[in-house]
């Protein structure tokens, strides 16, 4: 008897707290979407230590009075909803009445809001969800909410919070989410006094307002998509197929401006790219469902995260036939496919026949040359990066390399890229390694670093049958970080070889390095040889990224034995034409 117990007033905050206010993300949701819910047309959010220590939330809304905002203290009170009918009629972001009355009760919890034309407003001070302290304060023009120490009263929460940059993250997505929704909001966020997002009210510019969250470099790729049935409305935009990411995490989907995550819809959405993207690859989306509030149900998920249709297969329906049609009427859909080992067939078929006219072409070699032996007035004196446009054999301009996309490899020979503009770019990837592992090596020999580098982990011998040639240019060989002794009977040890090198068939390029009066040359044979070994790999999107990356701070006035680098450049328009003539 006497075991069952009514919960204290203090417990029962805290576990409903627990429920809405996950992490630091949690809490700049809510408040942010109160700020919305309340007419705002500028939302500022200041953080410290990842909205560990200290968050704040600036509007401009219509605010409170005193007797609303002492009301909306306690839980299940709220100015959004009045009875059960209007459960099946919600159009705000907010209407449990939950949100700050647990926040209230995990921090050090300050308000201070006012309505318009109030001369005065009204601070309300709670520390842990104890009583508030009530008093008049300027009027803000709106509201103000100072959470601090979150979760200071519950350790055993707050123990589960990850580290500062992880939290801080969180942030700026639940930002980015509600900024996507409202671009008729200016929304800002600071951290520790340096602004993360600046995203002005755009009302009339929404890929201007979706370049400002997801970054600028996806707005050409922004199509647009409009889809109207059966009560259903589906708007938004989807970049190309060109422009994917590994994960998901751009896919946005809205149900009436409310953030949802819903594997149906990102189901469909997927399944209208099946087509047009790699294996591993993921579309960049932000997809609205608009719809009447009584054909969906958004309280099934205490976060609001998931909500239920009425006609979950109309949905779906519609969302897959605005998404097709939008990337089947882009002029680029039927020339522009993912590039990789399941490579579109139609796509590599179009490369190919390209390449191979173009191989055609005076001076336009694709195929790797073999290996001669180097003479330092065979060498290029101009460095080139391309041959396909009159002048482009020639230093590229600053940033060139750096701004192109990588797509993928074709058949291992070459790399595909996207160039700002629009343009496919093909690239000689042995010519990248050649000219980035020369770069290396030459300041490193102008250091003096390859004459004194360490040994080699692993000593090798190799079978030379001028042997004696080779060991009288043991210095020049040493100078270029190449170490070698007298084994006996035609027989050579390597003791050491530049790191590139390591793993190499030195059989194949010690002569030629030998046989070289320049050491300039035999550096160039060296980096030769080395791009040959790595070229039998596979790329990752990553270190094909960090080459091209690389390529910015390389000299190319210095002569490197394939000068070429980009072996072409056409518009992508043209690709379909070209491989059809």
């Amino acid at each position: 008897m006497g075991r069952v117990r009514r919960l204290s007033d203090d417990l029962i905050n805290q576990i409903a707290a627990g429920e809405v206010v996950e992490r630091p993300a949690s809490v700049v949701k809510e408040l942010a979407e109160n700020s919305v819910d309340a007419g705002a047309t500028q939302v500022k959010v200041l953080l410290s230590e990842g909205g560990l220590s200290a968050i704040a939330v600036i509007d401009d809304g219509h605010g409170m009075s005193k007797e609303d905002a002492v009301a909306s203290l306690e839980r299940h009170a709220t100015s959004k909803l009045r009875d059960s009918d209007g459960l099946f009629q919600i159009r705000t972001k907010g209407f449990r009445g939950e949100a700050i009355p647990s926040i209230a009760a995990v921090s050090r919890f300050t308000m201070v809001t006012s309505e318009p034309e109030s001369e005065s407003a009204t601070r309300i001070v709670i520390e842990g969800g104890g009583a508030p302290l009530i008093e008049e304060a300027p009027a803000p023009g709106g509201t103000r909410i100072d959470v601090i120490d979150l979760f200071f009263n519950v350790p055993a929460r707050r123990k589960f919070l990850k580290r500062e940059s992880t939290e801080l993250t969180h942030c700026e997505e639940a930002i980015t989410r509600l900024a996507l929704a409202h671009p008729e909001v200016g929304f800002s966020l600071e951290h520790g006094g340096k602004l993360l997002i600046s995203a002005p009210a755009a009302p009339d510019r929404p890929k201007e307002r979706i370049a400002s969250l997801l970054g600028s470099e996806v707005e050409p790729h922004l199509l647009a998509i409009d889809e109207k049935r059966l009560g259903v409305h589906i708007s938004g935009f989807v970049a190309s197929p060109e422009f994917t990411l590994p994960t998901a995490r751009a896919l946005y989907t809205f149900v009436n401006r409310r953030y949802i995550r819903d594997r149906g819809v990102n189901a469909a959405v997927q399944r209208a790219f099946q087509d047009s993207l790699p294996p591993g690859r993921q579309p960049v989306c932000t997809l609205f469902i608009d719809l009447d509030p009584e054909a969906v149900d958004v309280n099934v998920h205490p976060q609001k995260l998931e909500v239920r249709f009425s006609d979950q297969r109309g949905v779906i329906d519609a969302i897959t036939a605005a998404i097709s049609r939008a990337l089947k009427a882009a002029p680029w859909r039927s020339s522009q496919g993912p590039v990789g080992d399941e490579v579109n067939a139609h796509y590599a078929q179009a490369v190919d026949r390209f390449l191979a006219r173009a191989a055609e072409t005076p001076g336009f070699a694709l195929q790797p040359d073999a290996m001669p032996q180097p003479q330092a007035n065979d060498l290029p004196g101009g460095a080139g990066f391309g041959t396909a446009r009159p002048g482009i054999n020639e230093a590229p301009p600053p940033g060139y390399f750096e701004s192109l996309r990588f797509l993928g490899e074709l058949s291992r020979r070459f790399w595909v890229c996207e160039a700002t503009g629009g343009s496919l770019v093909v690239i000689d990837p042995r010519a990248v390694r050649e000219r980035v592992v020369l770069d290396s090596l030459r300041a490193r020999f102008e250091q003096g670093a390859l004459k004194t580098s360490a040994p080699t982990l692993f000593s090798t011998t190799v079978n030379a049958p001028d042997a004696k040639q080779i060991l009288a240019a043991r210095e020049l060989l040493l100078s270029v970080g190449v170490e070698i002794e007298d084994f006996g009977k035609d027989t050579l040890a390597i003791k050491r070889v530049p790191a590139e090198l390591e793993g190499s068939d030195v059989a194949s390029w010690l002569p030629l390095v030998a046989g070289s009066s320049d050491p300039f040359v035999a550096l160039s044979v060296l980096a030769y040889a080395a791009a040959s070994m790595q070229q039998q790999r596979a790329v990752s999107f990553d270190e094909a990224h960090g080459l091209l990356k690389e390529l910015e701070g390389v000299d190319f006035d210095v002569p490197a034995r394939r000068s070429t680098i980009v072996v072409t450049e056409i518009p992508l328009l043209d690709l379909e034409a070209r491989s059809t003539e």
